[in-house]
């Protein structure tokens, strides 16, 4: 293959968008288009089992949660009754079972169950179950839109997934903080590239309402990203076609610019994978900077 072809084809990297519509944008006429990263932190309604570990006992290594059965992305609510929101407290109640048996209630595929499980000591004598669970996360992602007679907004097209598991995270609470690009990792062939956050901690912009397969939404409470855009009119599912069209990213520090590219298929609505459109960069400058659209954006 001629190097310049494969280069191009390297570069041109494909994105699948899913439409970001929320039962809050679906009725209003206009919105802001923003473009500009936002750091996300998450927790979670209870924790989410990310691994199963073998517990190592004087009498050999054995998992009780296993044996239970508790599976990888199971989320446990609470033990013996008592409410769980983060590693601490599911250890601090394992603890106190003194080796006694506990009922797990857990939350599998949207239904919830109870599930007995009798922790082991291990060498150190500490009781365990043998799992290893996540209680929270933080990264980066773009806001997509903002109304701004609400402050209510969507960001990212997809769902916050657990990157162990691919479980959505059940989310307790959430909120947006300010953040700048740092770097980029460029995409390459197979490798999608992202780009690197700088997060301030100086207050928060907006909560984290929903977490949804087609993105998380909720409130902007600060308005200095969008104070001085405009709105623009938000296009029925026909309007959009294949053909030119640009982008609002920023890929380098706190500037958001527009970036050519080309709608080159628009899905149906009833599109089992809930995509809406598969977009191709091909603005020399993005290309150059990202290699074509990278996580993050």
């Amino acid at each position: 293959m001629h190097q310049s072809k494969a280069k191009k084809i390297a570069i041109s990297l494909l994105l699948t968008l899913a439409m970001l519509v929320s039962a809050q944008a679906a009725e209003i006429s206009s919105l802001i288009p923003i473009g500009h990263t936002v750091g996300i932190k998450m927790s979670a309604e209870g924790v989410l089992v990310v691994q199963l570990s073998d517990v190592q006992t004087g009498d050999g290594a054995v998992c009780p949660a296993r044996d239970a059965g508790i599976a990888e992305g199971d989320m446990i609510v609470s033990v013996n009754g008592a409410s769980i929101s983060s590693n601490d407290d599911l250890q601090k109640q394992i603890a106190l079972s003194g080796g006694q048996p506990v009922e797990l209630e857990v939350v599998r595929d949207g239904a919830s169950q109870t599930i007995t499980a009798t922790p082991c000591a291990d060498e150190d004598g500490v009781y365990r179950i043998g799992v290893l669970a996540r209680d929270s996360m933080a990264g980066i992602g773009t806001l997509t839109y903002v109304d701004p007679e609400t402050g209510a907004y969507g960001s990212l097209g997809h769902g916050i997934c657990d990157s162990e598991t691919g479980v959505l995270m059940p989310l307790k609470e959430g909120s947006l903080i300010y953040s700048i690009v740092g770097s980029v990792q460029r995409g390459e062939v197979g490798e999608p590239g992202a780009l690197q956050g700088e997060f301030t901690t100086d207050g928060t912009l907006g909560t984290v309402e929903e977490n949804t397969e087609s993105g998380i939404f909720g409130t902007m409470t600060d308005s200095s990203l969008y104070a001085s855009l405009e709105s623009v009119p938000v296009a029925s599912e026909d309007e959009i076609q294949v053909g030119d069209a640009e982008i609002l990213t920023n890929v380098e520090g706190d500037v958001v610019e527009k970036y050519s590219v080309q709608v080159i298929k628009v899905y149906p609505a009833d599109d089992k994978y809930g995509r809406g459109m598969m977009l191709r960069v091909t603005d020399p400058e993005l290309l150059e900077k990202t290699g074509g659209i990278v996580q993050g954006m």
